[in-house]
């Protein structure tokens, strides 16, 4: 029974290590929306680490792709040596999107992020009797319990990183939606990346904004 629980717990930590999760939190549409299709998409992640736009905006361009748009991504038109003495002006921006055929700019941008330090504790979980097998003997339950009391627990710090993403007509510059969420203890860019995108085609699909 023991052997069993352990193989189940590590199952789980296992998969929950897998994939990083992305949750919406908030979802805002125009109900003034243009009555017009939209065909081209300009993507601009923004964000100062080129790697991390880089993986973004190809992540956003593939689904994007597959969904039937055209897709042109900020990286590949603009150079990635922004700062904020150099910014391009206003017109010098849209002008060139409008030059590329984009009718609907998408923007996505890290807003906030935050650190939270916990414990968690050495022992197992807790389960009364006849939940586990060892509560059925003596040695069952010392032989379980004795060597978790003397297994420390750890501190770890959680961090969350709060994510907007924003769709704009092109020559209105109109807001079209936003959508708000977060992503929690990210295990990589990539993994980010992936996460981020697939959670915000699903958002899309059950506004049916996306078929």
């Amino acid at each position: 029974m023991k052997t069993s629980y352990y193989l189940t717990l590590f199952a789980v930590v296992l998969l929950s290590a897998c994939g990083t999760t992305t949750q919406v939190t908030n979802f805002w549409r125009t109900p003034d929306a243009p009555q017009k299709t939209y065909h081209t998409i300009f993507i601009a992640a923004m964000v100062h680490n080129v790697g991390a736009k880089q993986s973004i905006e190809n992540n956003l361009a593939t689904a994007a792709q597959s969904k039937g748009y055209k897709a042109i991504k900020s990286g590949d038109i603009f150079p990635p040596n922004f700062t904020k003495e150099n910014v391009p002006s206003k017109e010098a921006i849209l002008n060139r999107v409008r030059e590329l055929g984009c009718d609907a700019i998408f923007t996505m941008a890290v807003v906030d992020k935050s650190s939270e330090t916990r414990y968690v504790r050495g022992s197992g979980p807790y389960a009364p009797y006849p939940a586990w097998g060892w509560y059925g003997s003596f040695w069952g339950y010392y032989n379980y319990w004795y060597p978790t009391m003397y297994n420390p627990g750890y501190y770890t710090t959680d961090k969350t990183y709060f994510l907007e993403s924003n769709m704009y007509d092109a020559q209105s510059e109109s807001l079209l939606f936003s959508v708000q969420s977060e992503t929690i203890n990210p295990n990589s860019i990539e993994d980010f990346s992936r996460s981020y995108t697939k959670s915000l085609v699903q958002a899309l699909e059950r506004q049916g904004l996306l078929k």
